[in-house]
């Protein structure tokens, strides 16, 4: 009779962990869910800031259209990249290298500096690329978190069975990444 009482508090005691582990793997992929829409909010904000920006420097400069179409391009790529985050970033990646071009024609036309709509929207792409960088930063450690406990005993036990998988990173290439140039002299 005490082997069999022993044995269910065994087996209460490996469901109550089977159950916290399972609470803690689910809280692990929302904090990744909310990362990802964090990121989505300001690539969808910068979305929207480049064909306003586009637009006043056109005003400036008719004569380069080469630069606005690679960056409209760009832009639009990143917006039908999708969820996939590995697609998404590279996307992203060509849209963070075209755009800094799209503010150097500010050197080519001097009353472009002066114009408060360009400077308002070269303000806000700048705190918008930040913002970019910090919601990244997020999701990246919620990924770290969430790989560590699927791949980290006794939770992986748990995570396969259950479809917790290993998250990829929203990388973007550190060596080939360009932030915006933004000087107001």
């Amino acid at each position: 009779m005490s082997g069999l009482i022993i044995l269910l508090i065994c087996l209460a005691l490996i469901s109550v962990g089977g159950v916290l582990i399972y609470n803690g793997l689910v809280q692990k992929r929302a904090l990744v869910q909310n990362g990802w829409s964090d990121i989505e909010v300001q690539l969808k904000r910068r979305a929207d800031l480049i064909p306003r920006l586009v637009d006043v420097v056109k005003a400036y400069a008719k004569h380069e259209r080469d630069i606005f179409r690679d960056v409209v391009e760009a832009r639009n790529a990143a917006l039908s990249a999708g969820n996939d985050v590995g697609q998404r970033g590279a996307a992203e990646y060509k849209v963070a290298a075209e755009t800094p071009k799209l503010l150097a024609l500010k050197e080519d036309y001097p009353e472009l500096k002066s114009n408060e709509t360009f400077l308002d929207l070269q303000n806000e792409l700048t705190e918008t690329e930040d913002k970019i960088e910090m919601a990244r930063r997020f999701y990246n450690g919620a990924v770290r978190e969430m790989n560590i406990k699927v791949k980290s005993v006794p939770s992986n036990l748990v995570a396969g069975p259950f479809g917790f998988h290993v998250q990829p990173f929203f990388e973007i290439e550190p060596s080939d990444y360009a932030s915006p140039d933004v000087s107001f002299d």
